[in-house]
């Protein structure tokens, strides 16, 4: 009779539990709807070389192709280089990869060195920069979320730098101070310049 009885009672929790799975409790989309995506295929590149300005950027999966859900770019930074302005994003996070060499990130005054097949994950609303304090090149993948941020950076090492080349203008040109403002509202960005120098002057760094 107890056995009938717990056999029954297991029966009973059995059913609700199977009744329960995908009915009553919260689906999770993250955002997309049933089969907006299509699968695609990133064949191999070479590795991405610095450039003449000693740092450069190429585009791998753009956000468009994930329903703005993810992105990512490949970097490579030259031998002593400084990277970006120390900066904050509004409403990007970021996750890096280092592919080759090691990189130095600093955030909110706290500096990691990255080393090759490190990660390095970087929430919104944090100061940060990074640089390559090595005599190597330094290779990494940023990844996006949430946030089409290589629109940004291919505007901004695709378009206006090779402009202030061909021209020999400065960050501090008009026209040039006025494109850098307006891509930094656009995607939320805020900058220090004021702390790019002592960082530079510190690690022995190429601006």
């Amino acid at each position: 009779m107890e056995n009938n009885l717990s056999i029954s009672r297991r029966s009973l929790i059995q059913h609700i539990a199977l009744a329960t799975i995908g009915i009553g409790l919260p689906k999770f989309n993250f955002g997309i709807e049933e089969n907006t995506l299509s699968p695609f295929y990133l064949p191999p590149q070479p590795p991405l070389q610095p450039g003449p300005g000693g740092i450069d950027i190429r585009t791998w999966v753009k956000s468009a192709q994930t329903n703005r859900q993810f992105s990512c770019v490949e970097t490579a930074v030259a031998a002593r280089k400084m990277g970006p302005t120390p900066h904050i994003h509004k409403d990007l996070d970021e996750l890096m990869l280092v592919l080759e060499g090691t990189a130095t990130v600093i955030v909110n005054g706290k500096v990691d060195e990255i080393q090759t097949g490190g990660w390095h994950f970087r929430p919104r609303n944090m100061e940060h920069t990074f640089w390559n304090s090595s005599e190597k090149p330094l290779r990494f993948i940023d990844m996006y979320f949430n946030q089409n941020f290589e629109d940004f950076l291919e505007e901004l090492f695709h378009q206006i730098f090779p402009e202030m080349m061909r021209k020999h203008l400065s960050p501090a040109d008009p026209q040039i101070a006025k494109r850098l403002k307006n891509l930094d509202q656009r995607f939320g960005v805020t900058t220090f310049p004021e702390k790019r120098q002592p960082i530079i002057d510190k690690y022995g760094l190429i601006g």
